[in-house]
């Protein structure tokens, strides 16, 4: 990378030039090619206006969980406290890996027995580049969006897929 204060030639991906230790990392971003890249990198993820969070207390039983996400088609809901607050998340995921064993049945405890404590969140304000790579990242299908800590809503992958696929059907419109 040429340095453009003093034309020094610094190696790929550097912070600051070898010579005249001016900033170079301005000059690593990357820019947007189009449309769809443009979209990922500068738009807030308030932009797709994630689902309304369906959030439940603590103390719901698993099988009342399973029968809020059935009956409103989504596949995670938001745990939360007395006060409002985040404290899990419980997905289909969840469902599958923790609470289905043929020889037990879970369907009568608390969801907060099998939910995903502290889960990863997202803000609105925060790019859809950086939601999409938390998401791939951490394998996850859902991510919850907060607001002052509270939950706003979800966002999951489906959206984001959505989202890209309508931009990308206008690309060279």
């Amino acid at each position: 990378m040429i340095c453009p204060h003093c034309a020094f030639d610094n190696f790929p991906g550097s912070e600051q030039c070898g010579n005249c230790q001016a900033d170079l990392t301005q000059l690593d971003r990357p820019v947007a090619q189009d449309r769809v890249e443009r979209s990922l990198m500068e738009d807030p993820l308030s932009q797709l206006k994630p689902r309304r969070a369906v959030t439940l207390p603590r103390s719901v039983t698993v099988k009342h969980a399973i029968e809020v996400m059935l009956s409103h088609d989504i596949g995670a809901v938001l745990i939360v406290d007395d006060d409002g607050n985040l404290i899990g998340i419980f997905s289909e995921r969840d469902l599958l890996t923790k609470v289905a064993d043929p020889d037990v049945d879970h369907m009568l405890r608390p969801v907060s027995d099998f939910m995903t404590a502290n889960p990863e969140t997202v803000r609105p304000t925060d790019t859809l580049a950086f939601v999409l790579h938390k998401m791939d990242v951490g394998g996850y299908r859902h991510l919850p969006v907060l607001k002052d800590g509270q939950p706003l809503g979800m966002i999951s992958v489906r959206d984001m897929l959505t989202h890209i696929t309508r931009l990308c059907k206008t690309c060279g419109k």
